[in-house]
């Protein structure tokens, strides 16, 4: 009987490692958590996004726990490493060398800046929370490395599309 493979490590990286990256962990966690061993990390950490907490809150994912880290933080070896905007795929030296793909996703605290309320910033998170929530949706259920790389190589293509 073959032993299980053990679970692919996932980072999620962008700048501030405060929501777009956070909202990546929490639904990779959340969706495909019995194969993936999904990490966020930052460029230049900043902390936790409230509203990012309460987007995912709304969806029924609780990431208030999640903290700000580092690509030194996520423990190796790292499977592969997903970049989530544009300012992290440029200047990532950490993921040089390593499998990576890049799937940009807008910047909710960026859309959101002329909001007077919380209220008006959230159209913005929930989208972008939805987003993301589809890409990892796409990733495969199960599998093992050989099929997640497969997966990230289609996907590479999909998403050098769009740009």
């Amino acid at each position: 009987m073959r032993s299980p493979e053990p679970q692919l490590r996932i980072a999620f990286l962008c700048t501030g490692n405060s929501c777009r990256s956070q909202m990546a962990e929490g639904w990779a966690r959340a969706l495909r958590g019995s194969w993936i061993d999904a990490w966020s990390a930052g460029t230049r950490p900043q902390g936790l996004n409230r509203l990012a907490v309460r987007a995912m809150q709304e969806a029924g994912v609780d990431i208030s726990m999640h903290s700000s880290k580092r690509m030194e933080d996520v423990p190796e070896p790292i499977d592969l490493v997903v970049t989530v905007c544009d300012a992290a795929r440029e200047s990532c030296p950490v993921a040089v060398g390593l499998p990576s793909i890049h799937a940009r996703f807008d910047d909710p605290p960026h859309l959101a800046r002329g909001a007077r309320t919380d209220d008006e910033a959230m159209p913005h998170y929930r989208r972008v929370r939805d987003e993301i929530r589809a890409f990892v949706e796409s990733m495969p259920s199960d599998g093992s490395r050989a099929v997640m790389m497969e997966w990230a190589g289609r996907a590479r293509t999909v998403v050098e599309r769009r740009s």
